[in-house]
């Protein structure tokens, strides 16, 4: 009997394990690993988002799915991608805190990054200023780039405040998706904020290849004006240092 009910406490996962495989999609499986580099495709399944998402809310509903949220690391990034969806559909804002702190050591690429977007936090924006600093000054490439996307997500509207733009100009690295992830909050703040943030560019405060990272991307963005375009192209300066480029 007491092995019998080890075995049940540990189905959980190998029943979410299971049910990832017969959702896989083996095209998919091929396309992803190539734009995750850094993780070998064995450690892919293949599962797409929607499906993932979909699975993640069957799971809350139906499953007593703690012991999954502890089994860490996980073998396969199909199993970090539901871990993330799950802890962004936790409405309690203190257990959705606690869950993410707990899952992003342990978050190794861009894409489950990406993908953890609790949806309490709009809702809790002065608690989560606190969290935010700690993981921005973090050491971990991930847990910094969620930091200053979560000031993007959350802080770039009605609660903005220059403050924060500082907090994310203040950060250096040599990691690419974390200096990626610093060029995608200014050039989403140029296109929000435009007068507070363009001062950033033209005193230089960003690192170069970050600088002009930024005026790319918000020189492609439809959602700067024209005439901004063009005062930013000539704001661009020559690289003095570069940064390792990868797909994302």
């Amino acid at each position: 009997m007491a092995t019998d009910e080890i075995h049940q406490e540990e189905s959980v996962t190998i029943k979410i394990r299971n049910k990832l495989f017969e959702l896989q999609d083996k095209k998919y499986k091929d396309f992803q690993s190539k734009l995750t580099p850094g993780i070998s495709p064995d450690f892919f399944i293949g599962v797409r988002t929607p499906k993932l998402k979909s699975f993640a809310k069957d799971i809350i509903r139906n499953m007593n799915y703690d012991e999954f949220l502890l089994d860490l690391p996980h073998k396969f990034f199909d199993e970090n991608q539901l871990h993330a969806f799950i802890i962004s559909e936790i409405k309690d804002y203190k257990i959705c805190l606690e869950e993410v702190e707990k899952f992003l050591p342990y978050v190794d690429n861009w894409a489950t990054c990406d993908q953890l977007k609790p949806k309490i936090f709009k809702k809790h924006k002065t608690e989560l200023l606190k969290s935010i600093n700690i993981w921005i000054n973090d050491d971990k490439t991930y847990t910094i780039r969620f930091g200053i996307e979560m000031l993007m997500n959350h802080y770039l509207d009605d609660d903005f405040d220059v403050s924060y733009a500082s907090m994310v100009a203040k950060v250096r690295s040599e990691e690419y998706y974390v200096n990626m992830m610093i060029a995608w909050y200014f050039a989403t703040a140029l296109a929000k904020q435009y007068d507070s943030i363009i001062p950033f560019l033209e005193e230089r405060r960003l690192s170069t290849w970050t600088h002009n990272k930024t005026i790319q991307k918000a020189v492609e963005s439809y959602r700067i004006k024209p005439e901004q375009k063009e005062y930013l192209k000539k704001m661009k300066v020559k690289k003095t240092a570069s940064v390792d480029k990868k797909i994302m």
